[in-house]
């Protein structure tokens, strides 16, 4: 059940700090495979391990939001009414919608945080920081280390754990669901432990050990998103706290990570298309630090270290893909790189793993995931190809240096464990109970070709006794930014309406990250427009290959994806039926030419700079999905946002909703009576978070509005989705 966090281009995905539009909350987690650290939820048979940029969100599986709806008949806030009695006259859908979103937390086991250092398993218990002997990891016998409580925050949970290497301290990142504020508390390790010491807006951090055996906590402080600050501290009869480097550049930010033999701690500074590294002596951490390579634009790098020499994964050099290179560490400057691997063409590098005499790559090419083995004294490499249900790694922590372990999911099945045994060059999968969706269900890739020739791959889901797929129900998902793949994490919601006969389609278009760098930037700046008809290619394919028709289609996605959505409902909004956004980000010009926000600087690489650049701002006219509302029949539209959502400015999205709702009103008016105008939904929940996803609340109300639009039976299917997730 361990995941090991992720190397540096998975952090990369965690880290970088989006203005409101990232595929990821920025939990900025923090990628250190010496300590083990991840997050998981388990769910009664199920062991549902999520990735740093899912971190499970401990309060709304219990707790009922009250929400702000808004109608496209008045934007008006629709009053709460007070909790009732169930009527016995209520029908079956509002019963089991209730009792979903009032359903205890009970019916899931959640562990945030847990952390393997030495003989001690440390993790989250209830309100509490704990730690037990490892044998006893699954007992309820426990030592509590520090109360939560003390902080006097609204539900508190931590989000990452690190322990120093002798074991006298450890430290812990404590945030809540409605904010994305957090706190690092230092707590002294003896017979009586006691917080030592707190520091406020801390991102990434990391122990090391000095000459004289003092621990020294490295840590970033991050302050309005921004994460420019390096400090140093120590505690005890030496105590201190000291700024280490500040980064000048607003649109870089540093997150540090931690080898994974524990060697060096690297300080990575980077924006969307450039990185620098420094190395800080794991041993000596008050020396000066070492720069690797000082920044070239468009030169991505990052760094592990094994047996004195760098491994280095870089996209330096033709093709402008990433690489693996390596050096001795005591020439570490880019002259110095030799080349040790390459990736196929059209190969997305997931993450890499490091073992004493093994390197090992996930990668995904065409659409499909692979594991490359290479080994380390003979530069021997082992692809192998992994089941095509799987769509997504999911890492462990390795304590074994003979296996490496890990995850395999898809959006509709939990985790698998695989396990791959150096000693006998094999890939082991679990046995034991096999999940029914792998024979009632298929998985298919398929290709839709866009506009310009460009073959754009999907992934699409659907029962396998389904009888006439044009009359399905078809859910449409896309993101299309910052180089990141469409999340395909299982979802039991997911599950649920395959179960019920839907068609699950997911779209990587450009502007992700599926097929490399080079997707990424054929689908950025001045050609995001490339994402866009990406999009409309596909769903068209879906439908002229018989998956449903556009009476049956919703489209759905969340932060940057609705930039494109939001695109296609102005441009072609006779292909959907509905659509659901959550945090969208849909504001484009607006938003970018406002240098006030937090995080605008770090966002030019992708967006463009329409302040200073008359092409970039013509460009985004061209596309931004408030600029181009127009009075014209558009899909229903159900928008989730966020009161105080930092990354997504909620003015933004009101000020869409409102525009788009003075459209509809003037086309309805045009098309005189008989008309049926769509349903505009904007339900706005309170908080500073960016993206809840185990909202059960937000879940059953998208849910709802799916059904109720495309005019399907709803009868069943909350009642199935109570049972999975009581599995």
């Amino acid at each position: 059940m361990q995941q090991k966090t992720k190397l540096f281009l998975q952090a990369l995905k965690c880290s970088i700090p989006h203005l409101g539009k990232c595929m990821q909350k920025q939990h900025l987690n923090h990628c250190n495979f010496a300590d083990h650290y991840y997050n998981r939820i388990k769910l009664k048979k199920y062991h549902l391990n999520k990735c740093l940029q899912t971190k499970p969100k401990i309060s709304e599986l219990a707790r009922n939001i009250p929400s702000r709806s808004f109608s496209h008949k008045d934007l008006l806030p629709v009053k709460q009414e007070k909790e009732k009695s169930l009527s016995k006259n209520m029908d079956a859908f509002e019963k089991v919608r209730t009792k979903l979103e009032t359903q205890p937390q009970e019916e899931y086991e959640i562990i945030n945080a847990e952390i393997k250092h030495g003989g001690f398993v440390y993790y989250q218990e209830g309100c509490c920081l704990v730690r037990c002997k490892d044998e006893e990891a699954d007992n309820d016998n426990y030592e509590v280390l520090f109360n939560l409580e003390e902080l006097k925050l609204d539900q508190p949970f931590i989000d990452c754990i690190r322990v120093a290497p002798d074991e006298k301290y450890v430290a812990a990142k404590i945030r809540t669901e409605d904010s994305e504020a957090s706190t690092c508390i230092v707590v002294k390790l003896s017979d009586q432990p006691v917080m030592e010491a707190s520091f406020p807006n801390v991102s990434s951090f990391e122990w090391v050990k000095d000459e004289e055996e003092e621990d020294v906590l490295f840590y970033t402080f991050q302050r309005n998103l921004r994460c420019h600050d390096v400090y140093r501290a120590t505690f005890g009869d030496n105590k201190r706290n000291e700024r280490f480097y500040t980064e000048k550049d607003p649109s870089y930010f540093i997150f540090l990570y931690l080898t994974k033999d524990s060697r060096f701690l690297t300080m990575n500074i980077m924006n969307k298309t450039t990185s620098e590294v420094w190395l800080i002596d794991g041993l000596s951490p008050w020396d000066p630090p070492v720069l690797i390579q000082k920044r070239i634009r468009g030169v991505l790098y990052y760094v592990e270290h094994r047996d004195d020499e760098l491994y280095i994964l870089t996209n330096v050099g033709e093709p402008t893909e990433f690489k693996l290179m390596r050096t001795a560490a005591d020439t570490p400057a880019i002259m110095n790189w030799d080349l040790f691997f390459t990736m196929k063409r059209n190969t997305k590098v997931i993450d890499m793993d490091m073992f004493k005499d093994h390197c090992v790559l996930f990668l995904k090419h065409s659409n499909l995931l692979y594991v490359n083995v290479i080994g380390l004294a003979d530069d021997s490499v082992r692809s192998l190809k992994l089941p095509p249900w799987a769509c997504g790694f999911i890492m462990d922590s390795n304590y074994d240096p003979k296996n490496c372990a890990f995850q395999l999911c898809s959006p509709i099945r939990p985790p698998k464990y695989y396990t791959y045994k150096f000693a006998e060059s094999k890939l082991f999968e679990e046995t034991g109970h096999e999940d029914l969706i792998t024979k009632t269900s298929r998985v298919l890739r398929i290709e839709a070709k866009s506009k310009d020739g460009k073959l754009v791959p999907m992934t699409v889901f659907h029962k396998t006794d389904s009888e006439d797929l044009q009359k399905k129900p078809l859910l449409v998902h896309v993101y299309g930014a910052y180089g990141m793949d469409l999340k395909m994490n299982f979802r039991p919601e997911r599950r649920v309406l395959v179960d019920d006969g839907w068609i699950l389609a997911y779209c990587h278009v450009r502007g992700g990250g599926e097929l490399g760098l080079q997707w990424h930037a054929d689908g950025r700046l001045t050609k995001k427009l490339n994402g866009l008809a990406d999009l409309e290619a596909c769903i068209k394919t879906l439908h002229g290959q018989g998956f449903s028709q556009p009476s049956l289609t919703s489209l759905t996605a969340f932060s940057a994806g609705g930039v494109l959505v939001g695109a296609l409902c102005n441009s072609n909004p006779a292909l959907l039926r509905a659509v659901t956004l959550e945090a969208p980000f849909l504001d484009v010009l607006n938003t970018m030419m406002d240098t006030s926000l937090p995080l605008t600087l770090e966002e030019l690489e992708e967006w463009g700079n329409p302040s200073s650049d008359e092409k970039h701002k013509n460009y985004i006219k061209r596309y931004c999905p408030y600029q181009n509302i127009k009075p014209q029949h558009y899909p229903s539209i159900h928008i989730t946002a966020y009161e105080n959502d930092e990354r997504v400015p909620l003015k933004g999205i009101v000020n869409y909703t409102k525009k788009l709702q003075e459209a509809i009103t003037k086309h309805t008016e045009d098309m005189g009576e008989g008309y049926q105008a769509p349903n505009i939904i904007l339900d706005i929940q309170p908080g500073g978070n960016h993206v809840i996803e185990d909202s059960h609340k937000k879940i059953t109300a998208q849910i709802k509005f799916l059904y109720e639009e495309l005019g399907l039976d709803n009868t069943s299917v909350f009642e199935d989705l109570k049972k999975f997730l009581k599995f």
